[in-house]
């Protein structure tokens, strides 16, 4: 059996390897490259340094954008761990019901970051309408209803991690804590908690990237409104290259920025979590 593999080992990877460099490697590059350029088309880039980065920084709305995005990423990330995994503690116990809550609360995550934009809008402003205003007359209602959105879509996805997390954790060391006279927090914080540090670490992983790269609800919610202040990172990078002629260049030294701070903040998180995981 070994010997086919090895065989046909090069048969098999080849072609995918070769689809990956063209479908992530050569545009990253690509990309990278661009970014020091002036380009309507990667025909006819000019290359001019680091004019585009420097752009980049005297815009007040990337800048405005970017808080916007931290803002609204640390308090998702926090509300829907702490949400999905007190649901997944509640679902894991002896009660009925528990097959269809799961799948019940999974269901939003199914539907398309779009159609949940336009869904949440209606919702908030049929509410918001009584009291003389809308969802993007003010920013601070722009961005609880970014987090609300945030939070019904991805709490149910979270919560079966958790759930398959705590289901993994011994009995016997429940049992043993509990004899020892360990009370029902001390179980929680000092047995439950450190075995479930990998689903832990999955779903702070999970969260933290998808906050950050969030942009279909976003543009389907409030667009940026009012005034750019609900506009997060990837959607101003978007109207930056997409929405201002001449400006591609500076769009695109935007992305990367993009991409090296939150794959420098995800890989931060998952080596911190990673590394307060125990062995089973």
């Amino acid at each position: 059996m070994q010997k086919t593999l090895k065989k046909y080992f090069v048969v098999f990877t080849v072609p995918t390897l070769i689809a990956f460099a063209l479908a992530f490697i050569v545009p990253f590059v690509m990309g990278l490259y661009l970014s020091f350029c002036k380009f309507t088309t990667v025909t006819n880039a000019e290359f001019i340094g680091l004019k585009n980065y420097f752009r980049a920084f005297e815009e007040p709305d990337f800048l405005n954008a970017t808080w916007f995005t931290v803002k609204f990423a640390v308090i998702a990330i926090l509300s829907i761990n702490i949400l999905s995994f007190v649901m997944a503690l509640l679902l894991t116990r002896k009660i009925k019901g528990t097959n269809l809550f799961r799948t019940v609360f999974f269901m939003p995550n199914l539907i398309g970051g779009i159609i949940l934009g336009y869904i949440w809008q209606s919702m908030i402003n049929a509410i918001l309408v009584n009291y003389g205003t809308t969802l993007v007359a003010n920013a601070k209602f722009g961005y609880i209803g970014l987090i609300v959105l945030m939070n019904w879509q991805m709490i149910g996805y979270m919560m079966i991690i958790y759930i398959a997390g705590l289901q993994n954790v011994p009995t016997d060391l429940i049992e043993a804590a509990q004899i020892d006279g360990a009370t029902a927090g001390q179980t929680l914080f000092r047995v439950k908690i450190p075995m479930v540090m990998p689903s832990i670490s999955i779903c702070l992983f999970l969260t933290l990237s998808n906050c950050f790269k969030l942009f279909d609800q976003n543009l389907a919610l409030t667009a940026g409104a009012p005034s750019k202040k609900t506009a997060m990172m990837a959607l101003d990078i978007y109207n930056t290259f997409y929405g201002r002629s001449g400006f591609e260049g500076v769009g695109q030294a935007k992305a990367v920025m993009f991409f090296i701070v939150v794959a420098t903040i995800a890989l931060t998180q998952l080596r911190f979590t990673r590394s307060k995981e125990v062995e089973q």
